[in-house]
């Protein structure tokens, strides 16, 4: 693991460098995509099932009512009911987000209105193939449910033909009618464009690999996708002396085994603790079942920063902008007020990001790879659109038209300013 010291005089150098090099092979899988998502648009479902042959070894695109039902009849119970559990508590935080419509009418009795409409349609990717996620599913799923969207599609990637018994049991939860067993960029360009058996969506969510989130940035534009980089995930932990090494090894091996694109960040001015965890994180990586790739995303992506001073460790994490940030520190409160980027920040040792991945209530689908400088996670406020409605009275128009008059005659506009001359112009 590369280890960097903030007393370098090319630390800062350095750190954009190792930041950069990673953004750089998420942005790289663009070309292949464009060729994929062209043929899609092309040839449809066709081009659908070549891709899902080729990349996931499965031969069906809508999987029958009779399988799903089969597949979720073969969950283990406990299984079941932790999805239950987590349905209940994500459900509960985002209703919590609905929002009220505006309306004001102002001493002209001009009414101007300001409404909140659920998004028609939206499509839901859900990572899937060699792991997959039911978690997923409820963080995408319910905040559209919340907003009132109609219709929600699920497009899942399955493993030979076989989608996760409980990524169907909690789309089920969700009351998700429509199931396909689709992944990679050729999913998304079936959602975004239609084929026959797959009518084209509003929106596309969810967090993917590097593929899928290169796909759903060349297809934003024909439909919406998150106001975020949903892509490989991230960990930055701040610890200190009083953390302890064992879990902290525990919590970047977590967020290294999701992809070979995840970056886990260690930050301290603890030296000492830097190699207690580097040396862990080795002992455990040995009886990981995703060890492969855990120990590839730590070797290439993995970075632990000593630091001397808490306004560094400041100025660092706001330049990261990590998806997930873990304040393993005492201190921890001193330092909240001053961290501006960030998708979601854990406080003290017991709040863990693998919790928040799952039952805590928040969401888990994130702003990764610098986004959370200027976006947001997942809310219900990402499946409204919102319209203004402008009711003017005579008084308002009379009252108010002359100064645009002025304005639009200023911007050179004389059309602008005639359709309200027409207006105000007394019989």
């Amino acid at each position: 693991m590369k280890i960097l010291n903030s007393k370098s005089k090319n630390f800062d150098r350095q750190l954009d460098l190792l930041l950069s090099k990673r953004k750089n092979k998420i942005q790289s899988n663009s070309v292949s995509v464009i060729k994929i998502i062209k043929d899609v648009k092309k040839n449809g479902d066709k081009a659908l099932l070549k891709y899902e042959k080729k990349f996931n070894k499965n031969s069906i695109i809508v999987p029958t009512l009779k399988k799903i039902s089969k597949s979720i009849k073969s969950l283990d119970k406990k299984v079941k009911k932790a999805i239950d559990v987590a349905f209940d508590r994500i459900y509960k935080f985002h209703s919590l987000q609905k929002i009220k419509d505006i309306s004001y009418i102002d001493r002209f009795k001009n009414k101007l209105e300001y409404k909140y409409l659920p998004i028609e349609s939206i499509a839901i990717y859900v990572p899937g193939s060699s792991a997959s996620y039911p978690s997923s599913v409820l963080m995408n799923a319910i905040p559209a449910m919340v907003a009132g969207v109609k219709r929600i599609i699920m497009i899942n990637p399955s493993n030979k033909g076989k989608q996760n018994p409980g990524v169907l049991y909690a789309a089920r939860k969700c009351k998700i009618k429509e199931i396909y067993s689709i992944g990679g960029p050729s999913a998304i360009a079936a959602a975004a464009y239609g084929t026959k058996n797959i009518k084209p969506v509003n929106k596309i969510v969810g967090p993917g690999n590097a593929y899928v989130a290169a796909a759903k940035k060349e297809v934003f534009g024909d439909v919406g996708i998150e106001g975020m980089t949903a892509g490989p995930s991230e960990v930055t932990i701040v610890c200190d002396k009083h953390s302890n090494p064992v879990w902290i090894a525990s919590d970047l091996i977590g967020q290294a085994e999701h992809d070979l694109l995840a970056q886990c960040i260690l930050i301290s001015r603890d030296k000492n603790l830097i190699y207690k965890v580097k040396t862990e994180i080795f002992k455990q990586l040995r009886k990981l079942p995703r060890q492969s790739v855990a120990k590839q995303s730590i070797m290439n992506n993995g970075i632990l920063i000593y630091v001397n001073s808490d306004k560094k460790i400041i100025e660092i994490v706001n330049r990261i902008a990590p998806e997930h940030l873990e304040l393993n520190i005492k201190n921890y409160k001193s330092f909240v007020p001053k961290i501006k980027n960030a998708g979601s920040i854990c406080l003290g040792k017991y709040a863990v990001m693998a919790m928040t991945d799952y039952n805590v209530g928040t969401n888990h689908v994130l702003p990764t790879n610098g986004s959370a400088k200027y976006s947001s996670g997942i809310s219900v406020n990402e499946f409204y659109k919102r319209i203004s409605y402008i009711n003017l009275s005579k008084k308002g128009i009379e009252s108010l038209g002359p100064s645009v008059i002025t304005l639009a005659n200023y911007e050179g506009l004389a059309g602008h300013a005639q359709s309200i001359k027409k207006r105000i112009r007394r019989n």
